[in-house]
């Protein structure tokens, strides 16, 4: 993929009852380079997020807005949101603020370098800034990324992270059959089992409290427990894809078929 691609980027935005910091995160995600559109899924909020999203479509004609008939989760609203997209790169920007769409230049620039397939911003590497919020949630996270890991063989330090960049074709014909927030864990097995180039960069994170609207909850670990096994034991990789996407080769770091070059796994 040419760096110097003008129009490539497809953000796209699963939204629930997010009128407060809609508008913001699309003002920001304006001024990302390489930006093609900005699609806005609204989960069925029940407060002004559609009103919100729609007033910021008829004013920039990069953004376009996809209603949910019911409330349904962030998978399926990602999925809807996938299914729009036109850009030979595509990324998932959460409504809430908590992570910085002046982050989203670096984590896509493996891809546009050519270098990955699919780039995850982590919070746990070195990073600008991070706000200090629940040690158990942190515990989980460590935990579901090293069990995604063992079955992965892919080194990664954040797997429920927010910001996942992927090449166009590659989400698109992605089959996703998980529900609420098993995207995560569902779209790393599936990337690992096509053996993508996969890359990690750091990034901010600005998380929030239950009371200031974070949704994910304990059973939302436990499901991704069962996900983790499901995804990559219980799923073959043609029934992961439509249509397998065409990859450049990757050069094996050992004789393992789920190992990759790049900084995910200790490389470049």
């Amino acid at each position: 993929m040419n760096s110097k691609m003008s129009e490539c980027l497809s953000v796209v935005i699963p939204a629930y009852n997010e009128e407060a910091t809609l508008r913001n995160v699309v003002q920001k995600i304006l001024a990302v380079p390489h930006l093609l559109e900005v699609v806005i899924v609204d989960d069925c909020s029940n407060d002004a997020t559609g009103k919100v999203a729609e007033e910021l479509a008829r004013q920039h004609a990069k953004i376009k807005v996809l209603h949910q008939p019911t409330n349904r989760g962030k998978t399926e609203a990602l999925k809807t949101g996938f299914a729009s997209t036109r850009g030979d790169i595509v990324i998932v920007q959460d409504a809430d603020l908590e992570y910085d769409p002046s982050d989203i230049a670096e984590v896509i620039a493996p891809i546009l370098a050519d270098e990955a397939d699919v780039v995850y911003g982590s919070r746990f590497l070195v990073r600008r800034a991070a706000r200090a919020l629940y040690f158990y949630h942190y515990l989980a996270n460590k935990g579901l990324t090293f069990l995604s890991n063992l079955f992965t063989n892919v080194n990664l330090t954040d797997v429920e992270t927010g910001y996942k960049a992927f090449r166009g074709d590659i989400i698109r014909e992605m089959k996703i059959t998980s529900s609420h927030f098993g995207f995560e864990i569902e779209v790393t097995a599936k990337v690992a089992k096509l053996r993508c180039r996969i890359y990690e960069v750091p990034i901010s994170y600005y998380g929030r409290t239950y009371e200031e609207g974070k949704k994910i909850g304990p059973m939302d670990g436990v499901a991704a427990l069962w996900y983790i096994i499901k995804f990559n034991l219980f799923c073959s990789l043609e029934n992961s894809y439509r249509l397998l996407p065409a990859l450049r080769p990757a050069l094996s770091l050992d004789a393992s078929p789920n190992a990759y070059p790049g900084p995910a796994n200790g490389g470049r």
